[in-house]
């Protein structure tokens, strides 16, 4: 069975690695799209729910429900073990409350695993330089056909990092699904980047706290998946 993963090339495989790396209990797919994904997951023999706006499955699962994500999600307190996002948090208009609602859907101790094109890459900033556009949203949206599968929300690490640790969650893996070669054309900017962003850094935070929290924060920014990286994925702990 072949079932369009809708997603660019790799990030299930990504995700799928992270996932078993860890014991992934009960699953929720979100947004499950045509099911591939989830498909992968049943044929592996996890307990998977899914869920969307609207059944588009490919693949029977009798544990699919609709689901708004910009909604409370129909599932109990504490109910799933993991839950893996493909691509979906950069279409909500309420991705705070998303966040909010995985936290409770999810067991302690359990993880979220999302992905989202990586706007903090080079040769995204690079473009946001010249055109006020990012690499995976290259022109203004339809503002006439308003479409679910717009991103209206794109999301930086820094940002998408804030809403799970102010959330119950905390940041464990930062990958990415490929780097393609053209990015790594970019890397001569990367030392005045560095050297600019701790300046920054420096001068502006004045916590003790905050300071240390920003050098993780640095790390991951000049990491390899966040510098070149296609498309960013996370892994959070619910602690």
């Amino acid at each position: 069975m072949v079932i369009p993963e809708n997603t660019s090339k790799n990030t299930h495989n990504v995700v799928a690695s992270i996932l078993g790396k860890n014991k992934p209990g009960k699953v929720l797919d979100i947004p499950s799209g045509a099911g591939s994904f989830t498909h992968r997951l049943l044929s592996q023999r996890i307990e998977v729910y899914s869920a969307d706006i609207s059944n588009l499955m490919q693949v029977e699962n009798p544990n699919f429900r609709e689901a708004d994500m910009n909604e409370a999600l129909p599932y109990e307190k504490n109910f799933f073990d993991s839950v893996v996002c493909i691509d979906g948090i950069e279409h909500l208009e309420r991705p705070f409350d998303f966040i909010r609602e995985c936290s409770r859907i999810t067991s302690k101790g359990g993880r979220i695993i999302l992905s989202t094109p990586n706007i903090n890459s080079v040769r995204s900033r690079w473009r946001w330089f010249w055109t006020s556009h990012h690499n995976k949203n290259k022109i203004p949206l339809n503002e006439n056909k308003p479409s679910p599968m717009h991103h209206i929300n794109m999301m930086s690490y820094q940002r998408l990092r804030y809403i799970l640790h102010t959330n119950g969650f905390q940041v464990e893996v930062v990958a990415t699904n490929r780097v393609k070669w053209i990015s790594w054309l970019y890397f001569i900017f990367v030392p005045f980047a560095y050297l600019f962003t701790s300046f920054v850094y420096a001068r502006e935070e004045k916590d003790k706290v905050q300071r240390q929290v920003n050098k993780q924060i640095k790390k991951h920014l000049f990491s390899v998946p966040l510098l070149f990286g296609e498309t960013m994925i996370i892994s959070a702990r619910k602690i």
